[in-house]
């Protein structure tokens, strides 16, 4: 009867809309009512048939476009579907113009969509049985079924992870109403505990995630940085750095991962070992699995109302954004970074392709019965950047967050076994004007103008470019004129003005890492004064830089502030140069000092506990990536029936202690007996392990 109703709006639809389009005509055989009527039933019919037997054909011949390809495509294939339906019409009695045909096809796949679920919106069982059915022939296709039904008593396990959002960003949407699901599960009757844990100083998803779901984020010290012995910049939403990371992590920790048993992985950079894979970054690069990784689409796509109701989302999600940007141009927003470009189409892209696709995939790992998944929602932090993390763009898009959750909450109701809904954080983000935007330069800019190197006219301009330059001159023409013991005047001045090669600056939200990739080894403080004697004092008493990390050759690594302050990295505490960045700055300080990659300079912005914010170096008014404020301040929201993750008063701090939560967590729900899949033997995990071997 549903099919029914759906076909015969479809019919009234293509109906109307050769009334009201001009170019699109529907026309019996003798130009009657009657033959007009039977034709647009025989135009909407076929266009299903077509939409449900050809679709899926293409969605799979396009897994290998990108990802935002495809959501443009979906208009202009669903066009062409209309187009051949027309034509096989018993008097082939329809005509549409290329451009008519996209429109048409556009509404009456909405309008379909929307019947279809009105009809069945009450009718939660239905909608369960079906997918319920799907789920089963997938597994009896695959074979797992009868690996299932040995464990499908004990609980799965859904990690959310809500990249972006911090601490207290989460408390506020909840006390101010804007995520009711949430505010449920911490209201009179809990269900869920709330815990917040501290990132470590590379406070970005690269590094808090790869340790969340690999167990070592050893040697990430930020989102992108230079490795000297391969010449080549890491960034961490690359695929071939993603994947080199997670091998990285793999061969040092020798487990694949906190989902190795029986998992998925959805809207990640980072596997985790499992086994069922969509949007994995650091899977993107390879071959077969990237495919493979990118078959979330497919499984999304194949549905045309799908597609249309996404790429209509899309579109008004572009518009939404530049409404947006346009308005807080027009007020007089500040701070503001400029949203234009190709920005748009990202924000859309996170906010609503990325969004469906992984909840979408994440449904079904729940309705197979998956023991654990882990997804990641990055529509916030995307906004966040740009708009603010405590605006009301970034408010609206928590908002839509929260009607996912509560999907998944439903969805869970009619999964083949229960599941703990666990939601966590990545990081927060800390507010604050740019670097740029507060002093006129870059940070590239003013550690140019520290070595004497040539700086754009803007930069020269301010007055950190024009002290920078001077104070540079200044100290070379001294160098010049200084006498070296053993050598004449004019060879110490050669060698005391060598530059060698210029440096690499590269920016990770409020943190900086300047490179010299001629000096094959960490350079030294004393390395770096002989060759640029201004640049280290003018980066430290910069007003817009909090602290800097170097080596030095007397006395070992050091963090320099203003007016010469100086503190060994092994007398460091969370006073003095430290005080302001949060508790567990310096012990966050001295392991990134251990890292074999950190760079020959690195550079926090200040931070100014009154007012929360820092400076970013790059274009972002909402940036994480370093230490200040709540960029540091993640959360961990988990269910009452779980163990608590730290015990009494005690703090949960960096990654690799949250996936050691998780993984006891998991394995502890599993049980003994872990079925790893129709061609592999079970394994017994210890009771008293809380990690399994590799």
């Amino acid at each position: 009867m549903r099919v029914v109703v759906v076909w015969a709006v479809s019919t009234l639809t293509l109906l109307a809309l050769a009334g009201i389009l001009p170019d699109f005509q529907l026309q019996g055989a003798d130009d009657s009512l009657t033959r007009t009527a039977i034709t647009a039933a025989w135009g909407a019919g076929a266009f299903g048939l077509l939409s449900a037997l050809v679709w899926p054909f293409l969605v799979r011949a396009l897994l290998l476009v990108p990802a935002l390809v495809i959501g443009l495509l979906v208009f202009f294939l669903n066009g062409s579907l209309l187009l051949v339906a027309l034509k096989v019409t018993p008097d082939g009695g329809g005509a549409a113009d290329p451009e008519n045909a996209v429109v048409v096809a556009a509404v009456m796949s909405a309008v379909a969509s929307a019947t279809s679920t009105a009809l069945a919106v009450r009718d939660d069982d239905a909608y369960r049985r079906r997918l319920s059915r799907l789920a089963q022939r997938r597994r009896r296709r695959s074979g797992e079924d009868s690996a299932r039904r040995a464990y499908t008593a004990s609980p799965g396990t859904l990690f959310l992870q809500l990249d972006g959002v911090g601490h207290q960003v989460l408390l506020d949407a909840v006390a101010d109403g804007h995520m009711p699901t949430v505010a449920g599960w911490l209201g009179e009757r809990p269900t869920h505990r709330l815990t917040p844990w501290r990132t470590d100083w590379s406070s970005q998803t690269g590094a808090s995630q790869l340790g969340i779901l690999h167990g070592s984020n050893h040697d990430v010290p930020a989102f992108r940085w230079y490795e000297k012995e391969s010449g080549r910049i890491m960034v961490s939403n690359r695929p071939a750095s993603a994947a080199e990371l997670q091998r990285r992590a793999v061969e040092r920790t020798r487990d694949a991962g906190l989902l190795t048993l029986d998992g998925a992985s959805r809207g990640n950079l980072f596997s985790g070992g499992a086994d069922q894979l969509a949007l994995v970054l650091s899977m993107a690069a390879r071959r077969g699995r990237a495919t493979r990784s990118r078959a979330g689409y497919f499984a999304y796509f194949t549905d045309p109302a799908n597609a249309v109701r996404t790429a209509v989302s899309f579109v008004a999600e572009v518009g939404r954004e530049i409404g947006q940007s346009t308005r807080a141009r027009v007020r007089g927003d500040r701070p503001r970074v400029s949203r234009g470009g190709l920005y748009p189409f990202i924000r859309a892209f996170a906010t609503v392709v990325e969004r469906d696709v992984v909840v979408a995939a994440v449904i079904g790992d729940m309705l197979a019965g998956r023991a654990a998944v882990y997804a990641d929602l990055v529509a916030y932090d995307e906004v966040a950047h740009h708009s603010g993390p405590h605006s009301r763009d970034a408010t609206q898009v928590l908002r839509r967050l929260d009607r996912s959750i509560e999907l998944l909450t439903k969805v869970a109701d009619h999964a083949p076994r229960s599941y703990r809904l666990v939601l966590l954080s990545d990081h927060g983000q800390s507010p604050g004007e740019t670097f740029l935007g507060v002093y006129g330069l870059t940070l590239r800019d003013l550690v140019r103008a520290g070595c004497g190197l040539p700086v754009p006219r803007r930069a020269v301009r301010t007055k950190s470019g024009a002290e920078a330059r001077d104070a540079a001159r200044d100290a070379v023409r001294t160098a010049l004129h200084r006498p070296v013991e053993g050598s004449h005047e004019g060879e110490a001045g050669e060698k005391r003005s060598a530059r060698g090669s210029d440096p690499i600056v590269l920016a990770s939200g409020n943190l900086g890492l300047i490179s010299f990739p001629d000096v094959p080894e960490r350079m030294s403080r004393e390395q770096i004064d002989e060759r640029h004697p201004a640049l280290l004092r003018t980066l430290a008493n910069h007003p817009g830089i909090g602290f800097l990390l170097v080596r030095s050759e007397a006395n070992g690594s050091v963090v320099l502030g203003p007016a010469g302050a100086e503190i060994p990295v092994a007398k460091l505490d969370d006073t003095g140069l430290l005080a302001t960045m949060g508790p567990g700055a310096a012990d966050a300080v001295r392991r990134t000092d251990t890292f074999p990659h950190v760079a020959d300079i690195m550079v926090n912005s200040m931070y100014d506990p009154a007012t929360g914010r820092v400076h970013a170096f790059e274009e972002q008014i909402g940036s994480h990536g370093g230490l200040g404020g709540e960029q540091s301040n993640a959360f961990l929201l988990s269910p009452l029936t779980l163990p608590a993750p730290v015990p009494g008063d005690g703090e949960l701090v960096g990654a690799e202690q949250v996936h050691s939560v998780l993984n006891h967590w998991l394995y502890d729900g599993l049980g003994p007996q872990v079925p790893l899949g129709p061609t592999q033997p079970t394994v017994t995990v210890p009771q008293e392990e809380t990690e399994p071997s590799a």
